[in-house]
């Protein structure tokens, strides 16, 4: 009786050994995909010093190459003509467009008086240097700063409709100590 309680079915003899099997081949799966990861690592970093050692070499030669192909082109290029010289910075035709109207109104009154400034109404694309140079051209003055301001127009009902009053750009301008502009014609 002992013999039989010794004995182990072959069933499951076989059932542990393959269950032991399967964990000896997958840790040398293992191991053996360590090792092709370590060595691709290793090519990779190789391979990455090698670029570095042969980049200095490849720049100068595609540096050569440029400087070749830019001699060939002027050596080639026909001569230039003479241009004409530039057009002034601002045309006159565009700086007598660009003042729409002076606005007087208290607040304009208030920053004449406490900033030295006059205020405009201009044109919605005008630049604070066309400004500038547009208020210096027709007064005569000299211009220290320029500020503008976008003011978006209402909207309205007319009737059964809705309208919008047009969008407008005010430029407040500060002039030079002790110079002045009138616009009530005074003094003219």
């Amino acid at each position: 009786m002992s013999t039989a309680a010794k004995k182990v079915p072959p069933a499951a003899k076989g059932a542990a050994t393959s269950a032991a099997a399967d964990k000896a081949e997958k840790a040398v799966k293992a191991k053996a995909a360590k090792k092709a990861k370590a060595a691709t690592a290793a090519k990779a970093k190789q391979a990455k010093t090698m670029a570095k050692k042969a980049a200095p070499a490849a720049k100068v030669a595609k540096a050569e190459k440029v400087s070749a192909t830019k001699a060939a082109k002027t050596a080639r290029a026909k001569p230039k003509a003479v241009s004409k010289p530039a057009p002034p910075f601002h045309v006159e035709s565009r700086l007598a467009q660009v003042l729409v109207a002076p606005i007087v109104s208290e607040k304009a009154t208030f920053a004449a008086e406490k900033h030295n400034q006059v205020l405009f109404k201009v044109l919605r694309d005008a630049t604070k240097p066309e400004i500038k140079a547009a208020v210096e051209l027709m007064f005569k003055v000299d211009v220290t700063g320029v500020q503008t301001v976008q003011h978006k127009g209402k909207q309205k009902r007319f009737g059964k409709s809705i309208g919008r009053r047009d969008h407008v750009k005010k430029a407040y301008v500060s002039l030079a100590a002790g110079q002045e502009l009138n616009f009530s014609g005074e003094g003219a």
